[in-house]
Parts: structure tokens; C-alpha cells; sequence
């Protein structure tokens, strides 16, 4: 069970739900050891289809840690305030992960959002959503300013999220992040709090012609 809190991580831990009505069945809240199973059902289902997105060491890793210690790593980054780390759930199963990392605080205030959701569950906005409440979570009670999200030029289907979200491209950064045994280019998305001009992105995503009706 997590039980830190205290001034180095804000906004951790937390469970987060959609603000909308007509937001799919998304939450977010800790992986935790019980999770075991079902995260390794999802990754091992869905490896050909996250291995072009999917991060690797540049060098040789040692290893491979084992769950407990994998989930006990993502709550270390948490209490130290360097990352908020989440399982997405949909219909009560795990089906991704959407993290904030690479935190940092002083004058910058900013963190790198990433994430992955089972094929099984795609074209449902989870992935939209659960980016959306992130980004909301970041700003408040987490106290950041700025959050980004880094895309690889060939992933249509996460361009497509920042899109809906209306974040801001900011460039391409060459050979940026060791995905998929290479290093990659990526294009750069981003959003400050004061781009939502006191909206909450869920509000501002419950707008978008696709859930504004109900229908999604």
C-alpha cells in the first residue's frame, strides 16, 4: 500500500476519474503487486503492437527487474516528486499506462507525458481522455506549469490525441528518444497552464464535436 505524501510530491498518490458525463470508463490510479497478472495478460496480448512505440536502453540492460521491484521504482520516482506514474483502467481491467516524468520543479515546473493502451480497447478515446485528466492533475494539485508530450513522426494514432487536445507543437527533435532498439526522431507537443485560460482540458475536450454530443 502507498502511504508517502508530504511536500515532494504534490498530487501524489492519487485516483483520478473523468470530470464529463460523457467521458469513457477511464481511471487513473497506482499499479500496485496485485496488478501482476493482468499487466503481464495486456503487454504480452499486445507486444507486436506497443514494440515500434516502445522504449529500450541504448546500452546492453542488465537484468530485468522483476514486477515488485518494477512497481516499487515507479513509487519511488513518485515520493520523490520526479514523476506520477499511473495504471489506466478501463471497466475495472487494466488496459495502459500513462505517466508524468522527468518532473522538474524550481523554475521550470514542467513534465514528459507518456503512455500506452492496449489495441484491444483503441478508437475509444481512453487514451485522449486519460491524457486530458493527466494534464489537469499536473497543473492542479501538482503544482506544474508546463507539460509535453513527444511524439514519433510515424505514430499517427498519438498525434491524433495531442491534436484533440489542441497542444502546441513546439518542433522536431532528431534522433530524440531509444525506441525500438534506435534512436528516434520525435515531434515535440506541448501545453502551459495558461493556454487553458482557466479551463480545465477535460472541459475543454467535453467541447470537441466527438464527445460534445454524447455519442462517442
Amino acid at each position: 500500500m502507498i502511504r508517502f505524501s508530504g511536500p515532494e510530491a504534490p498530487g501524489w498518490p492519487a485516483r483520478l476519474e473523468p470530470s464529463a458525463a460523457t467521458a469513457p470508463d477511464v481511471v487513473l490510479r497506482a499499479l500496485i503487486r496485485r496488478d501482476e497478472a493482468a499487466w503481464f495478460d495486456v503487454r504480452v496480448a499486445n507486444a507486436e503492437h506497443l514494440r515500434p512505440w516502445d522504449p529500450t536502453p541504448p546500452t546492453p540492460p542488465g537484468p530485468r527487474p522483476t514486477f515488485a521491484q518494477y512497481v516499487r521504482s515507479l513509487t519511488t520516482e513518485a515520493a520523490a516528486g520526479r514523476a506520477l506514474p499511473f495504471a489506466i483502467e478501463h471497466a475495472g481491467a487494466v488496459v495502459g499506462q500513462m505517466h508524468l516524468f522527468g518532473i522538474a520543479r524550481a523554475s521550470e515546473l514542467s513534465g514528459s507525458a507518456g503512455y500506452w493502451v492496449s489495441q484491444a480497447v483503441g478508437g475509444r478515446g481512453i487514451a485522449t481522455w486519460a491524457l486530458a485528466m493527466l494534464i489537469d492533475h499536473a497543473f492542479e494539485p501538482a503544482g506544474l506549469h508546463r507539460v509535453e508530450v513527444n511524439v514519433r513522426p510515424e505514430n499517427t494514432v498519438s498525434q491524433a490525441v495531442v491534436s484533440r487536445l489542441g497542444l502546441r507543437e513546439e518542433g522536431f527533435r532528431k534522433r530524440f528518444l531509444h525506441i525500438d532498439g534506435q534512436w528516434r526522431d520525435h515531434r515535440s507537443f506541448a501545453i502551459t497552464a495558461e493556454e487553458l485560460s482557466g479551463q480545465s482540458m477535460q472541459s475543454r475536450l467535453a467541447a470537441h464535436p466527438r464527445w460534445a454530443d454524447g455519442t462517442s
